[in-house]
């Protein structure tokens, strides 16, 4: 692609899987607008994305990693904090060592992977410089954080995309393509590891339980109109493990299960639904659909059978970072826009407030 600005759709215009449509804070659409497109050209006449990783930890090293091998990105600095871990990081990748201000400055999409607390002043700066920015998840500390991150993504047609990493995998896209068990009515995911001392910064709700309820609403198309929950602390200074009640209009139910406490690791998915049921085994990954007309017979039940898929994982990391690039140059919209974001912080806070009620 050539320099210059792109007409298209808005990145954070809306997200949609299924019925599901993100919106901006006061109910509508985001409307098309010109997006910015900077940018070196190498010698090929192609455009290269500079990039500036601010938070170089366990995760935000991997995204420094990848940027720079990326073909079409330059790496132009990394910053952190912890001042050895960014020469540490620095060296490795043979890239400098920056100020926030400065790589900010120097960079056309800066990624930000500090502790959740640190999201909103650095995605405001670099918003604020006319810089696109992916933001880790959970997008923001707070509601009115996001939403502010939003509106001046869209006020300077910059792409604002929040790392739901899952959105990626091939697990999800293989979810989402399984057939149907007719309309779905329950939805129950379990997502379990045992403990490990990083991104204790947050609970295991914005932690990890994020990652379901996103997926859950897209499945659900819609999202939870009703939230209750129970949790406790157990080897941090925040919930460590929580059990959550999503209640849906029309009488839909999920329970989603989340615990970083666990004695193994455990992650599944059921479905439940007017015609038969989807049952999804992550770590196997398989899965498979009880349905009317399934193609293996089920002999207890005339007319039904089983269908099974499986999927092989690829580098969810490198397939995000690519649909970020390709919403940058106007390739393809935001998959994951700040709505998108926005829309899972909501629920996973109403689901803190509920385990803090007790």
């Amino acid at each position: 692609m050539t320099t210059g600005a792109a007409r298209r759709k808005s990145a954070c215009q809306g997200w949609r899987v299924g019925t599901f449509k993100a919106r901006t804070t006061s109910g509508g659409i985001i409307p098309p607008k010109r997006l910015r497109w900077y940018g070196a050209i190498d010698s090929g006449g192609k455009s290269m994305l500079r990039v500036a990783v601010l938070g170089v930890g366990h995760f935000g090293r991997f995204h420094a990693v990848k940027w720079a091998a990326n073909p079409d990105a330059t790496l132009v600095g990394v910053h952190d904090l912890d001042a050895d871990r960014a020469a540490f990081v620095a060296g490795e990748l043979g890239v400098p060592v920056g100020s926030a201000k400065a790589l900010i400055a120097a960079a056309d999409a800066v990624v930000i992977a500090v502790p959740t607390r640190g999201h909103f002043a650095l995605a405001q700066a670099a918003l604020a410089a006319g810089k696109h920015v992916f933001v880790e998840k959970p997008i923001a500390a707070t509601v009115a954080e996001a939403e502010e991150m939003i509106e001046l993504a869209a006020e300077q047609g910059v792409v604002l995309q929040v790392g739901h990493i899952e959105r990626f995998s091939a697990a999800f896209a293989a979810v989402m393509a399984a057939p149907a068990g007719g309309r779905a009515l329950s939805f129950e995911a379990v997502r379990a590891a045992p403990f490990r001392p990083r991104s204790l910064d947050v609970s295991v709700v914005l932690d990890l339980m994020i990652h379901d309820i996103d997926l859950v609403m897209a499945l659900a198309g819609e999202a939870p109109s009703g939230v209750s929950a129970v949790g406790a602390a157990i080897a941090s200074e925040r919930p460590d493990f929580c059990v959550a009640t999503l209640d849906f209009p029309g009488g839909r139910r999920a329970v989603i299960t989340a615990s970083r406490v666990s004695l193994s690791m455990e992650r599944r998915l059921r479905v439940l639904g007017t015609e038969g049921e989807l049952a999804v085994d992550f770590l196997a990954r398989t899965y498979g659909v009880l349905r009317r007309g399934g193609a293996e017979p089920v002999a207890t039940m005339p007319g039904y059978g089983v269908d099974r898929g499986a999927w092989v994982d690829h580098d969810s990391l490198e397939a995000e970072q690519a649909g970020f690039l390709a919403a940058v140059r106007g390739e393809a919209p935001c998959v994951v826009p700040g709505e998108a974001g926005l829309a899972a912080l909501r629920v996973a806070l109403a689901v803190e407030e509920a385990v803090a009620r007790g």
